[in-house]
């Protein structure tokens, strides 16, 4: 069955809030084993949302629609799609009681357009919604000789996710005639066009499962999708061409469905029960961010030092004069005394720095913008790395930081693994 999303709400097209409801349906309808070939976002217009409307179930059996279920007068999804399917609108009573009685446990009045939500089109089946006033539906009809549904959810995204799993994806999956599973395999240090280029012949040969690559700032994914009458079938069809891609890249892949880099760090020295700690400078405390950014962070991460001044390096870290003095502050010297220093001084297994000119200023012939040095301390391994991270671009700060952040925190995860 192709499905297609459609969100409604002007504040959306004008970028006022960012659009997560279609990520997130587009996730868990691929999971229901629904196929999803297009999502459209159009304001709050009767008119052009019937000719979306139109469009979309011209092409697709089911549409899911977020958006437009509020009290207001441009709160039109229902009304449009009733008119669409040649329903009327009619009150349902449970809607009513359910929205009378919220309104009188929070101690609010409850205003005659709030009686606005509990009308539906006439035969729709209503969704509950726990977690505001506006109930969920769907329609369900004959339309140019095709079976058609239409269904309609709340547009704040926590009502939204949660009439989604308690409500919709029961009925959902009573309509599903297969189920997808997708798993992400996670790589680290090679472009996308290297990783095609070998992997190419595996993607092009196999229908199911099947190998998607996507390219991150860094990184590259590839997502393994499989299709079976249920989720072990599924999972199981997958397996191979993970292992085979796990394979041919083991000095690039760092997890699978591990979500980020940081998190595959954390994992890692929580299951070798080890301990890091870091000293930044072009980074800013980028590092220590995005590691206390992973739930748990706590029992592995000692402290992060950020230390732009040379002095700071000194009396904190530890570092030498003379090495800051002959080298500079970006160094492959001073950032192994910076990895040292601080793993001496938080009593951690794992040091890790990182030093370089993130730009746009301070940049010189002998160390241009985007150099940058990082380096590990650890029982295991002693090392530091040069990276040259600039792109050319006029503006690319944040992405040289961004990037360096990525690259410590990987050099983390190898070290990790050495114990």
């Amino acid at each position: 069955m192709n499905v297609e999303i459609l969100c409604v709400g002007t504040e959306i097209l004008l970028g006022d809030i960012v659009n997560t409801n279609a990520a997130y349906l587009s996730k868990e309808l691929a999971l229901c084993g629904f196929n999803c070939y297009y999502q459209t976002v159009v304001g709050d217009n009767p008119q052009r949302l019937k000719e979306v409307l139109a469009l979309s179930l011209s092409r697709s059996d089911m549409v899911i629609m977020t958006g437009g279920l509020g009290p207001t007068y441009d709160d039109l999804t229902k009304e449009t799609v009733a008119e669409f399917f040649g329903r009327e609108m009619e009150l349902h009573e449970p809607s009513l009681k359910s929205m009378t009685c919220f309104f009188h446990k929070v101690g609010r009045p409850m205003t005659d357009n709030n009686k606005k939500q509990a009308y539906m089109p006439k035969g729709a089946v209503v969704f509950p919604n726990e977690a505001g006033t506006a109930p969920g539906l769907a329609v369900e009809g004959q339309l140019e000789g095709s079976e058609k549904i239409a269904i309609m959810l709340p547009g704040p995204p926590r009502e939204m996710t949660s009439m989604f799993q308690s409500q919709v994806l029961p009925y959902l999956q009573k309509k599903a005639k297969t189920t997808l599973v997708s798993h992400t395999v996670h790589m680290f240090g090679i472009g996308e066009s290297a990783m095609e280029e070998r992997l190419r012949e595996t993607m092009v040969n196999n229908t199911n499962p099947t190998a998607a690559p996507y390219a991150k700032e860094g990184e590259v994914l590839v997502r393994v999708t499989a299709s079976g009458a249920n989720f072990e079938e599924a999972n199981r069809l997958a397996q191979p061409m993970i292992e085979e891609i796990c394979g041919v890249f083991p000095e690039y892949v760092y997890g699978v469905d591990v979500q980020t880099l940081q998190n595959a760090l954390v994992q890692r020295l929580m299951e070798k029960k080890l301990t890091v700690a870091t000293a930044e400078s072009c980074t800013g405390g980028w590092v220590s961010k995005r590691i206390t950014e992973v739930s748990g962070s706590s029992q592995v991460f000692g402290c992060g030092i950020c230390a732009y001044e040379n002095a700071i390096k000194e009396k904190v870290l530890g570092v030498s004069a003379q090495a800051l003095a002959d080298h500079g502050a970006v160094s492959q010297e001073t950032a192994l005394e910076m990895a040292r220093g601080v793993r001496a001084l938080a009593g951690a297994d794992i040091g890790l720095s990182t030093t370089g000119v993130a730009g746009p200023e301070g940049g010189t012939e002998e160390k241009p913008v985007g150099l940058v040095y990082i380096a590990v301390s650890c029982d295991k391994l002693e090392t530091v790395v040069e990276l040259r991270l600039s792109r050319g671009y006029k503006q690319e700060r944040e992405i040289i930081r961004n990037l360096a952040s990525s690259n410590v925190l990987h050099l983390g995860w190898k070290a990790a693994g050495l114990y």
